[in-house]
């Protein structure tokens, strides 16, 4: 009986074990049937992309996308920029002038108070030191009809009432392309360019420089086109009449100088004449008390003169005021008459006091600042050697001590513009006759 039931047991254990098998592997082929059907719904073989192939892919997309759009945020911003920028800049030069024109209303209106003060009715003295005489003579009223033509340039290229004038025949025309192309660097547009020959006249219509011609003029017009440096010169005081009687102020500019900076940013504007100087420091262009020495003369051997080099012709600036243009008819007449050199007759009628037989101009002039207005001694006696003075910058460069003029006017433009320390150094200080 015993062994029956042993018997009976094991089979019904073998029975119940393998029952749990079947039942194990049922539960395991429904779990993974499950598994197979959530990430294959549409079998192994299906020729739809796996939802997880989508589901990237559409990300992928989402993410070009993104980035197209994140492209284009970038450059749009890029270009927000940039416009603010170029009206940030607008702004600024708007800014300027503005500033530039406060400046010169200002200026202007110490002038006519100055004016006021001492044209009006009769008035005492003030107490000591407070005494100023007139230093700033009133315009001319405006003449259109003295040259309507010229009239009408200047309407167009003057600013303030203000320009550059420079006279130029075919003769200086290497000088003049750097002269002008000077002036445009630094950003002046009122310049004006008398023509004195068709050849000047086209070649600064090519270059987009502002040129007039006068009408013909056989008094002129013969030493216009072909005179040298000092017979062109001397013309400029019969034509600079007409900008005058036009009620223009004049920076009359000879075309052997380079410009740095904007010269009407530093002139005063009191004076009739406001000029260069020859001057090298600060006694010959200012001027100074010079002893001459006459032993002869015992006690009085001593004899004090006032000393000071001469305005330079080439480059001043002149106001349309009764007095300079007596000072340009003058000249103008000597120079008609006199086989004499147009600076030395300059500074004759500019500084020659009255006296028996000779009635002086009444001018009132200013000297230049000698390091700002430099002329070429100065530039290359003085600064080039000073590491100090090298450092400065001037508003204008006057190649006027030296004639080979155009290799130094583009060593000048190596040195200050394009920062070559040693453009200079190949010059003498003087010239080699």
């Amino acid at each position: 009986m015993a062994g029956r039931r042993d018997g009976s047991l094991m089979r019904d254990k073998t029975q119940s074990f393998r029952g749990s098998r079947i039942v194990t592997a049922i539960v395991v082929g429904v779990l993974l049937g499950s598994v197979c059907a959530f990430f294959f719904p549409r079998g192994f073989f299906s020729s739809d992309p796996p939802i997880q192939s989508r589901r990237f892919g559409k990300l992928d997309l989402q993410t070009s996308s993104s980035q197209c759009e994140s492209t284009e945020r970038i450059n749009m911003l890029r270009s927000d920029i940039g416009s603010l920028s170029d009206k940030n800049d607008e702004l600024k030069k708007q800014v300027q002038d503005l500033t530039e024109k406060l400046r010169l209303a200002e200026q202007g209106k110490d002038h006519a108070h100055e004016q006021f003060s001492v044209l009006g009715k009769p008035h005492k003295a003030g107490p000591l030191g407070t005494v100023k005489g007139l230093r700033t003579n009133p315009t001319v009223i405006p003449d259109e009809s003295v040259n309507p033509r010229l009239a009408k340039i200047l309407e167009d290229v003057a600013v303030q009432k203000e320009l550059i004038v420079a006279l130029a025949n075919s003769n200086v025309k290497a000088m003049l392309e750097i002269w002008f192309t000077s002036i445009k660097r630094v950003g002046i547009t009122n310049y004006l360019v008398v023509g004195l020959d068709d050849e000047i006249e086209e070649f600064c219509i090519a270059n987009d420089v502002p040129v007039y011609k006068r009408d013909p003029d056989d008094g002129i017009d013969s030493i216009a086109k072909t005179g040298g440096n000092h017979a062109v010169s001397g013309l400029k005081f019969r034509i600079l009449r007409e900008f005058l009687q036009l009620g223009y102020s004049v920076l009359l500019s000879d075309v052997d100088i380079v410009y740095l900076q904007n010269p009407f940013n530093h002139l005063y504007r009191d004076s009739d004449v406001e000029s260069m100087s020859d001057g090298h420091n600060n006694m010959t262009a200012y001027g100074f008390n010079d002893v001459f020495d006459e032993p002869s003369m015992g006690w009085a051997r001593y004899a004090h003169t006032m000393r000071i080099w001469v305005y330079n012709s080439g480059f001043f600036y002149i106001r349309p005021t009764l007095p300079s243009i007596e000072l340009l008819d003058r000249v103008a007449g000597r120079l008609s008459k006199e086989k004499a050199w147009d600076q030395a007759v300059f500074n004759e009628e500019l500084f020659f006091p009255s006296h028996p037989g000779y009635d002086g101009l009444h001018a009132s002039k200013r000297t230049m600042d000698f390091y700002l207005f430099m002329n070429s001694k100065v530039l290359f006696k003085t600064v080039r050697k000073d590491a100090n003075l090298k450092k400065l910058k001037p508003v204008i460069l006057h190649v006027n001590y030296h004639p080979d003029k155009l290799p130094r006017m583009k060593a000048i433009m190596e040195f200050y513009v394009n920062g070559k320390q040693d453009a200079l150094e190949p010059f003498p200080e003087g010239s080699q006759w």
